[in-house]
């Protein structure tokens, strides 16, 4: 095994360190944990990992997930889900916290109900849901908002979501405002290597290493600078 290799599944059991106190990546994984169902997909025997092919959003879109790559799978701590395979780092960071912030505002979820990593072979390339296959997307709940359908959230809910979207300050993108809409999508909306996915995640993990901060925080979505704020990307980004 290779030393990158070596170096990414150290990664992928280790803690993120931000202004010099420990966290467990993400949400407080502890040091012992190892990535959750770290079985290598189907196409792992018969293709390398990588692609040298961009999902819509620019990142490499991989072949396989827990097997040696950047995509690994997750824990999602204060959820029921099993994880989410999902682009180790600033995308984890920034993709688990909307999960979560869902999960406690908008409608809990249950086990199965998020979908991550998807083989670029299962994905639509010109579509958003190719970032799926580049480990930097997730689906969630989406039997309950068909791709291809406007409507799926009540008024209230769709507040909470324009908020979360404003948390993360334009790096990622709800699939519900796309010309061909996908309410269940979520997806980093940068490039790799931008400083804006740098600055929300380390945002994020200043939160998490703070009581009363973050996802599960007692926030209100309808407090007007908050509405402001989420109604003025909600126009950068139609």
């Amino acid at each position: 095994m290779s030393a990158e290799i070596s170096r990414r599944v150290l990664l992928a059991r280790t803690t993120a360190v931000v202004g010099g106190t420990a966290l467990a990546s993400l949400v407080g994984t502890p040091l012992s944990a190892s990535p959750a169902h770290a079985t290598p997909s189907d196409d792992s025997d018969s293709a390398p990992v990588t692609t040298g092919r961009p999902s819509l959003n620019g990142w490499e879109m991989e072949n396989s997930a827990d097997d040696g790559g950047e995509v690994w799978t997750r824990p999602v701590l204060g959820t029921p889900l099993d994880g989410v395979q999902i682009r180790m780092g600033d995308v984890e960071t920034v993709l688990v916290h909307v999960v979560q912030r869902f999960h406690y505002e908008v409608d809990q979820l249950r086990r199965g109900d998020v979908e991550s990593w998807r083989s670029p072979s299962k994905v639509r390339k010109g579509l958003a849901e190719s970032n799926l296959a580049s480990g930097t997307a997730v689906q969630i709940r989406p039997g309950f908002y068909p791709s291809g359908q406007h409507g799926g959230f009540f008024p209230n809910q769709l507040v909470i979501v324009r908020d979360i979207l404003a948390d993360c300050e334009g790096v990622v993108r709800w699939g519900g405002d796309d010309k061909k809409p996908d309410e269940a999508l979520f997806y980093i909306d940068v490039p790799p290597g931008d400083e804006r996915l740098v600055r929300v995640a380390n945002k994020i993990r200043r939160w998490v290493a703070t009581p009363g901060e973050g996802a599960g925080a007692a926030v209100d979505p309808f407090q007007r600078k908050r509405r402001q704020a989420a109604e003025q990307l909600a126009r950068q980004q139609s």
